[in-house]
């Protein structure tokens, strides 16, 4: 992977980010967190409330450490959020599952920028 694309990855990461490590923290101990997303067969942890302790992890890394898994799953964020937010549905997303989901990615819906 080249720098460019490294620099391009963590600035779009960064983007559709809009929650600090520890805001993210705090919403994944809630039970709304655990209460969306795909769950692997047994239940279990979901897909992104799996994620969202990674980008926690991302967060708290210095740029210069991050490895090209962690730019993976950077980008991986980016494409999950970008997908969820092109298929707003109208009205309120305040207390949605939809809003609780991209919370578990590190978007939330309702923050203003």
């Amino acid at each position: 992977m080249s720098d460019s694309d490294r620099g391009q990855i963590y600035d779009d990461f960064h983007g559709a980010v809009n929650m600090t490590a520890g805001e993210i923290e705090k919403w994944l101990d809630t039970d709304e967190s655990q209460s969306v997303g795909q769950k692997s067969s047994g239940g279990g942890e979901s897909t992104g409330h799996r994620s969202g302790r990674r980008i926690v992890d991302i967060l708290r890394t210095n740029k210069t450490d991050l490895s090209d898994d962690d730019y993976a799953h950077m980008r991986k964020v980016v494409g999950y959020v970008h997908r969820h937010l092109a298929q707003r549905p109208s009205g309120d997303v305040g207390d949605s599952d939809r809003r609780y989901s991209l919370m578990n990615w590190g978007h939330d819906p309702t923050k203003k920028s």
